[in-house]
């Protein structure tokens, strides 16, 4: 059985998950923390709603994401109107939150302020202005924790948009702060195989979804994510040069490296002899340290490199039902937030959600599903 004992299912709060081996784990407190510290380093767990692990797990994520966590409390303490909207008012008043952008900065606003360095929150206001905005998100069922992180970035880019915009500041192709950290380009490169002539489409992204194979590793996965495909048959390609429909060789390369790199392990496919979607149990290797191996020619950034500092886990055997865990790296210890508890566990514990050598294996059903790099510069020392 692996370390995550599922007693928990469904992402119900009422139970516990059982997480690791006794001796592997250390209930944070500051005691257990030491001097290693700074007073405004937080761990606090957060409150689940019955289903809501899903959102727990990539807020956390989200919140041990440094740039993004710094520019969401600037903005929070910024606002004209000084109330939290997460449950409690970190000043006098209280107030529903106009967007959902607003709620999680009064949630982030919340942690960052307590007076401990443990604990747990509510993030009840943010889960209301989630399940307004999105009915998705407003019944009983399984959510997926990847479905959640792009629906929140993308709205929280369109509350940004349309500040922009009521305040006359809004220019056509303007980026917004969470572009800027999460943004990356690709280069779409098409090579007609009658002129040899190769059209380059660029394309944005905010996380990438890298399909996952059997005992291989994420530069495996991210250089199988730029293979060359073959446009034949139906797909063949109006080439801009000579004209022509002809076969050709596209693939997608990374042209600009984003400062925080999200990729998702698509562990859900569709089996066609089941007639349904399972989940692939596929052993992949992440790294502490990411190269990129798929950059363009032309890469803003030959040499970029990246440190992991969050894995979202999913545990359990299917896509319908389950659990979600964060891991979380804070000078050079891990975490791991599991809705309201949150522990420090060993690295070597990260190493058992790589996943089975062999599918149904002994490793059990927990699984890497989200990972995230921050990009390091040349002269900077590893943070985390």
């Amino acid at each position: 059985m692996g370390f995550l004992r599922v007693l928990k299912s469904f992402g119900s709060s009422s139970s516990r998950s059982g997480v690791i081996a006794d001796a592997a784990r250390v209930q944070v407190s500051a005691k257990s923390l030491g001097d290693d510290f700074p007073n405004e380093a937080k761990f606090f767990g957060l409150e689940n709603f019955g289903n809501t692990c899903y959102c727990n797990s990539v807020l956390q994520a989200l919140y041990a994401c440094e740039p993004f966590r710094r520019a969401l409390i600037e903005r929070a303490m910024s606002s004209a109107n000084g109330t939290s909207t997460s449950g409690r008012g970190w000043m006098s008043g209280r107030r529903e939150p106009e967007t959902l952008l607003d709620a999680l900065g009064d949630l982030f606003h919340e942690i960052s302020t307590q007076g401990k360095i443990t604990g747990c929150v509510s993030p009840k206001a943010f889960i209301e202005r989630l399940r307004k905005d999105n009915e998705l998100f407003r019944g009983a069922m399984h959510q997926d924790a990847h479905e959640f992180f792009n629906f929140l970035l993308n709205e929280c880019c369109e509350n940004l948009e349309s500040e922009l915009k009521r305040s006359g500041d809004w220019e056509s192709g303007r980026k917004t702060w969470i572009h800027d950290i999460f943004e990356g380009k690709l280069a779409n490169q098409t090579r007609c195989m009658w002129c040899e002539n190769t059209t380059n489409r660029e394309e944005c992204f905010l996380d990438l979804s890298v399909d996952v194979d059997q005992n291989t590793s994420i530069t495996a996965c991210l250089n199988n994510f730029s293979a060359k495909e073959l446009l034949d048959k139906n797909d063949k390609f109006q080439c801009d040069r000579c004209g022509g429909l002809h076969e050709a060789q596209k693939r997608l390369l990374i042209q600009s490296a984003p400062k925080v790199l999200s990729l998702h392990l698509k562990r859900f496919k569709y089996i066609e002899a089941l007639g349904r979607h399972a989940k692939l149990n596929h052993r992949v290797v992440f790294p502490s340290e990411l190269k990129l191996p798929n950059l363009s020619d032309d890469a803003d950034d030959p040499d970029v490199r990246y440190v992991l500092f969050s894995v979202v886990v999913h545990i359990g055997s299917g896509p319908n039902h389950g659990h979600y865990v964060c891991f979380v790296k804070n000078n050079h210890r891990w975490f791991l937030f599991d809705d309201d508890t949150v522990e420090v566990v060993d690295e070597e514990q990260l190493h058992r959600v790589f996943g089975s050598t062999v599918e149904r294996g002994p490793m059990g059903s927990e699984h890497g599903y989200m990972l995230f790099f921050e990009r390091q510069s040349d002269d900077q020392t590893e943070k985390m």
